[in-house]
């Protein structure tokens, strides 16, 4: 298996781990829902609404550079009072951005787990009704049938045609291809095709 390029996850010590056990080369990229809910959780909810808004202002900026800016100004409002929660967005700023380095139609892909965890609600919920598979023979067949139910109703992924050119190693500043690998200008299509069928996988490739 290929190392994929970026990977995307909450705070789970022993997913980061594993991780860069077996493919050390790997991206990361924390979770932005996952973030901010422990980042509110740290303030009181009088100063909620304030801080939301201005984790929205470093999760949905024009590009790093703004997004940097925005954390420096999150430090400011809140780093005397609310160290805490300051050192939560501080301290993982490099993980938090890496989606930036990525193509602009990639980004809503890229800052949260929420597209990998909206697949698996479906089969989440019938193992709770019926209290568990009873095997695990059983919790696999269910899940795959359950999933391939599901995947009518998937979205496809901005910019399908642009994860090959991610894969392929070129390099993207402020969402906008800047170099191409060499020896991939005749092989990868740069335009997006007539009509988009690529589901959640294009996303755990790219």
């Amino acid at each position: 298996m290929r190392a994929p390029v970026l990977a995307v996850g909450d705070g789970a010590l022993g997913f980061w781990a594993a991780l860069r056990e077996v493919f050390p080369a790997t991206r990361e990229q924390r979770c932005w829902v996952h973030k901010a809910a422990n980042v509110i959780n740290c303030l009181p909810k009088s100063a909620q609404p304030a801080a939301r808004r201005a984790l929205a202002e470093i999760r949905d900026a024009e590009d790093r550079g703004h997004a940097e800016v925005a954390i420096g100004q999150f430090r400011e409002l809140f780093g005397a009072k609310y160290p805490k929660a300051v050192v939560k967005i501080v301290d993982d700023a490099e993980a938090l951005l890496a989606f930036y380095d990525f193509p602009a139609e990639h980004w809503i892909h890229l800052k949260t787990t929420n597209p990998i965890e909206s697949t698996f609600s479906t089969v989440r919920l019938r193992t709770r009704v019926t209290k568990g598979p009873g095997s695990r023979a059983a919790g696999l067949a269910m899940a795959y049938k359950l999933l391939h139910a599901a995947q009518d109703r998937w979205r496809a992924v901005n910019g399908p045609h642009l994860v090959a050119l991610v894969r392929a190693g070129a390099t993207f500043h402020k969402g906008q291809l800047v170099e191409r690998p060499v020896g991939t200008t005749k092989k990868i299509r740069t335009r997006a095709p007539k009509k988009a069928t690529s589901t959640v996988q294009e996303k755990v490739a790219a």
